[in-house]
């Protein structure tokens, strides 16, 4: 649970930071970005359209591309997509800095976001959404009600905190673009590096013991 939160609020960060810097398109939030494209389109708005739709594009292909690297890689899946995530974050930091950004780097950046979606997978599925919060806000209220009618009162607290951390990484990030503008993607980088780091330590498996020889 805590590295569903950092990274969610990773993904917030990074949201944050492209809504900015696109003057209102998200590089995560592809609701937002479809009816954005949508009324864009009935405007005659072919620019926005085109940018609209160019992000979901992009962010589709990001969870197209990790969920085939899962499918290839034979263990490590989580750590396999955490370190394409990084790669494509720094691949588009870099871009910027050599004045090379232009539209590619918040393509890459929407591919990053689709891509850390499939972090958390179980059965083929996604377990966790990562970048969006609407499914998040209906399980939360679920569980809240349940709560009232004398259910669990703790499920609907890991959902608020996915939500909060997203929220949070989001303010965060707004105020890092701000002042740095698409440097502030090293943040993020960094906060993905430490995610690698927390994952390797949280799931390294035990050394096994030695064999027992065996006495004929």
């Amino acid at each position: 649970m805590i590295l569903a939160a950092v990274l969610s609020s990773a993904a917030g960060f990074v949201d944050a930071v492209g809504f900015i810097h696109l003057g209102g398109y998200f590089v995560s939030f592809m609701s937002g970005n479809s009816t954005r494209g949508g009324t864009a389109l009935a405007e005659g708005n072919w620019a926005g359209f085109g940018t609209a739709f160019g992000l979901v594009g992009a962010f589709l292909v990001g969870v197209v591309s990790a969920s085939i690297l899962r499918r290839l890689v034979p263990s490590r899946k989580r750590m396999a997509v955490l370190l394409y995530v990084t790669a494509a974050l720094v691949c588009a930091v870099v871009l910027f800095d050599l004045g090379l950004d232009g539209w590619l780097a918040p393509a890459i950046m929407a591919v990053a976001m689709g891509a850390e979606n499939l972090i958390f997978e179980r059965n083929g599925e996604v377990s966790i959404g990562l970048t969006y919060m609407t499914g998040t806000l209906v399980k939360m209220g679920q569980h809240m009600a349940n709560a009232l009618l004398g259910g669990d009162s703790r499920l609907w607290r890991r959902y608020a905190a996915l939500w909060l951390s997203l929220t949070t990484g989001s303010v965060i990030g707004g105020i890092s673009y701000l002042a740095l503008n698409l440097n502030a993607l090293w943040i993020a980088v960094g906060v993905m590096a430490l995610s690698v780091i927390f994952n390797q330590y949280v799931h390294k498996s035990p050394p096994r013991p030695p064999a027992t020889p065996v006495i004929l």
